[in-house]
């Protein structure tokens, strides 16, 4: 069972008193959870959403972030952006300890944080929750604290409104409640430490107000919208033959009136009745061309796509244009952004959740400095074939790669204590390599499509006999080395292969001298450029 610390530091890295994880911070805040959120996209005109984002730099947030959600909500191209760059950031993920030098006790606490951590319900919610805050500037979730088994741990990790908050300049930046109670002289409540996960998300430089990226999308929203609606305009008027009523100069109002209902009944039904005295003509309809709306539409969308993923070809707002080779560059931006993203969650994840739950239950006893990091899998795996060629080679030349490094590469993650593996093929003995020899059976046994070029054979059976040689040749050196005359070579060798007469051990030599000249011009002729056959 966990231990508390009696003291236990903050995320400053300074002591403080055992923050209150009782309850969470908003349950008695009833006027917040009542409160309804408006829809300031209702009649929205240029000059009103120019007074919205004023009174947002002047400190009143409320109408700004429900624009943002209303924009989410009725954009569809918006919604679907941001999805893709949301989505893109949950991927695995683990509790590493420091990277620099980790003791075993900090590699066991990562063990044991990473293992709680996954005792979290429907983590991968809580994961997109925080990328909230690439649209809106920030995300807070509120962490609801209980005790399994003497640990801390969150039961719940909930998001709320950004509209629930107000900005305070001080010093630096401060993210506090927004209640109507004074605290300190500033409006707002401060948030509790180890009560939130607060992600601010730099999408640009400057004052958390003006440094969300739905405020650089509000414009061609607004612009696309008025496009949206001319164009539904334009389809209701245009195409439709203009019908026309005619009465004579004496009619009275109750003849005007059955005129009209009759051009409104030819209009639905097709068919209606007027009195003989009256006329109905109809004129062809009005030309018109619709691609002026869609143009400017078209362009919002590719606005949008460029702010939010960084491209346009990523995301099928080029259409035909969008060629694969294209898309694929443009996709290498999105990655940028999307490794950014990566770590700025791991930032906040590590300082709000894994070191909250390492400091409540003793797993961090030096503080922040030196506690477990939460960790995104964002290694993608390696082009197997090109790296099976290059390694061999770059390690053949003096080069030292370590095996971690090498999993991270390939993304095969390293065997576990027991875990069974897979092993490469046992070596040639030397009675193999030089008796038997195996090799050449065995492409005698491959059809005449899948066997080797005759050079590429020899340099092969000399590549895979070379263990055993090398063994064997270290073997006859010490022997020599050690003799006193001929007779006690011959003497040696036969005790290191009793089996073996003397005319074997020449051709055995032979044939290794043989194979070795075959793999020296077999690699020449590689280096040249061409393989004889």
């Amino acid at each position: 069972m966990a231990s508390t610390l009696p003291v236990i530091l903050g995320p400053d890295g300074r002591p403080m008193s055992r923050p209150d994880v009782a309850e969470p911070q908003t349950a008695r805040l009833a006027s917040l959870q009542r409160e309804l959120a408006t829809h300031p996209t209702r009649g929205l005109t240029p000059s009103r959403l120019a007074s919205i984002l004023g009174a947002a730099e002047q400190g009143d947030l409320v109408a700004q972030f429900d624009l943002f959600e209303d924009m989410e909500e009725k954009d569809g191209h918006i919604a679907s952006e941001m999805n893709k760059r949301r989505r893109a950031c949950i991927l695995e993920w683990e509790v590493v300890p420091p990277q620099k030098s980790p003791t075993p006790i900090e590699k066991r606490n990562a063990a044991q944080l990473d293992e709680l951590l996954q005792e979290i319900p429907d983590f991968e919610d809580v994961l997109f929750d925080v990328t909230d805050a690439i649209g809106k500037g920030f995300a807070n979730l509120e962490i609801e604290w209980h005790r399994v088994e003497g640990f801390w741990l969150p039961k719940t990790v909930t998001h709320r409104p950004q509209s629930w908050f107000t900005l305070h300049r001080g010093y630096r930046q401060e993210i506090r409640l927004r209640t109507h109670e004074t605290k300190d002289g500033v409006l707002g409540e401060p948030l509790r430490p180890f009560g939130w996960i607060t992600h601010v998300h730099k999408a640009k430089s400057g004052y958390l107000e003006r440094a969300a990226l739905f405020r650089q999308l509000v414009w061609t929203y607004l612009f696309k919208n008025y496009s949206v609606g001319d164009l539904a305009e334009f389809l209701e008027i245009y195409g439709i033959p203009l019908r026309v009523g005619k009465y004579h100069s004496g009619a009275s109002e109750a003849e005007k009136t059955t005129l009209l209902r009759a051009l409104s009944s030819i209009g639905h039904n097709a068919a209606g009745i007027v009195p003989e005295s009256m006329m109905l003509e109809f004129h062809d309809a009005a030309d018109g061309d619709p691609k002026a709306f869609e143009l400017m539409m078209s362009w919002c969308e590719r606005n949008q796509s460029k702010v939010i993923l960084g491209a346009t070809l990523t995301s099928g707002a080029d259409g035909a244009a969008s060629t694969n080779a294209l898309g694929q560059i443009h996709n290498e931006v999105r990655k940028d952004l999307r490794d950014s993203d990566l770590r700025q969650i791991g930032t906040t994840l590590t300082r709000d959740l894994v070191y909250a739950v390492a400091a409540l239950n003793g797993l961090a006893p030096d503080g922040p400095r030196r506690a477990p990091v939460f960790q995104l899998n964002a290694q993608e795996p390696e082009d197997l074939a090109t790296y099976a060629t290059a390694l061999p080679q770059l390690v053949a030349i003096g080069l030292r790669p370590t095996v971690k490094w090498a999993h991270e590469q390939l993304g095969i993650p390293q065997p576990q204590a027991g875990e069974p593996v897979l092993g490469a093929p046992a070596l040639p003995t030397l009675g193999a390599a030089f008796g038997q020899q195996p090799g050449r059976a065995a492409f005698a046994a491959q059809s005449p499509a899948d066997t080797p070029p005759p050079m590429l054979q020899a340099a092969l059976l000399a590549a895979g006999a070379a263990p055993a040689v090398d063994g064997w040749l270290d073997q006859v050196r010490a022997l020599v080395a050690k003799a006193e005359s001929l007779q006690d070579i011959r003497d040696g060798l036969e005790a290191l292969l009793p089996d073996m007469t003397l005319d074997q051990y020449a051709a055995a030599m032979g044939q290794a001298l043989a194979a070795a000249q075959l793999a020296g011009r077999y690699q020449v002729l590689q280096e040249a450029g061409g393989i004889g056959g």
